[in-house]
């Protein structure tokens, strides 16, 4: 088959941000491996769009909540797909809770899906990639939370900050290889995580926000894009963050009354 086929894997792709990257990578030649954790229809329906750009797609239910066998999911789309070039961990989970109330179990699923599964995905991709001996390209979705506290999510920003470290010690230990592992991190973007859908973005809806809006899910997407194609072939390590302006406002914190 030789190199002329590049496959990406997007974790959670059945909707959202996943959704949209596989879609912007389909377009730029990619066939895609899907993955999904509840919604299977949703999975389904961006296979067909997929195929509808004329690409492949495959598509296989990730469970990161039970490792290290959930995991493996990801083998069995490599083993279909023949190869691997670019993975794109968006697979998350969030919960919000005050620090003092946090229970243990939670705080550990949290820190489970989103730095353990991010790390075994990660793992799995790069041995493949080393297998091939052509390099390729990782991208971590974090968050805004990756560089500033979320109140009430002592967790979800505590897995946000470790997966932009596990970014850096990935990126530099995986150059060598010509593997370029980067982080993009979203601020407030309209999608089923935060129970919006694109058509409540309106301007001035979210006032506390510079830009006053929620993101578009491509307005994240595109970059991640960016981050995966022959373009991007001198970042490595760093983390784009994408949030309207809201590190500059950062509006959140509230004094204890």
């Amino acid at each position: 088959m030789g190199t002329t086929q590049r496959v990406a894997i997007v974790t959670a792709s059945d909707s959202g941000i996943g959704k949209t990257t596989a879609l912007m990578l389909a377009e730029r030649g990619f066939d895609i491996g899907v993955t999904w954790h509840s919604d299977e229809e949703g999975a389904q329906k961006t296979c067909r769009e997929i195929e509808a750009l004329g690409r492949r797609a495959e598509a296989v239910q990730l469970d990161l909540s039970h490792l290290p066998d959930g995991a493996k999911a990801l083998e069995t789309l490599i083993a279909r797909l023949g190869r691997l070039d670019v993975l794109v961990n968006n697979a998350g989970a969030m919960t919000k809770a005050p620090f003092l109330e946090m229970d243990f179990e939670a705080w550990r699923s949290i820190l489970t899906v989103d730095v353990d599964g991010a790390f075994l995905c990660s793992q799995i991709a790069a041995r493949q990639m080393v297998k091939q001996g052509e390099g390729g390209r990782i991208v971590n979705i974090t968050s805004v939370h990756e560089h500033t506290p979320l109140p009430e999510a002592s967790a979800y920003t505590a897995a946000k900050h470790a997966l932009g470290g596990l970014t850096k010690s990935m990126a530099i230990e995986l150059v060598s290889h010509k593997i370029l592992v980067n982080a993009v991190a979203p601020g407030a973007i309209a999608t089923p995580m935060n129970d919006m859908s694109e058509s409540e973005v309106k301007e001035g809806s979210m006032p506390n926000i510079p830009l006053g809006r929620p993101g578009y899910t491509r307005e994240i997407a595109s970059l991640v894009a960016w981050l995966c194609d022959s373009d991007a072939s001198y970042t490595t390590g760093q983390s784009f963050i994408v949030d309207g302006g809201f590190m500059l406002a950062n509006p959140q914190f509230k004094p204890a009354e």
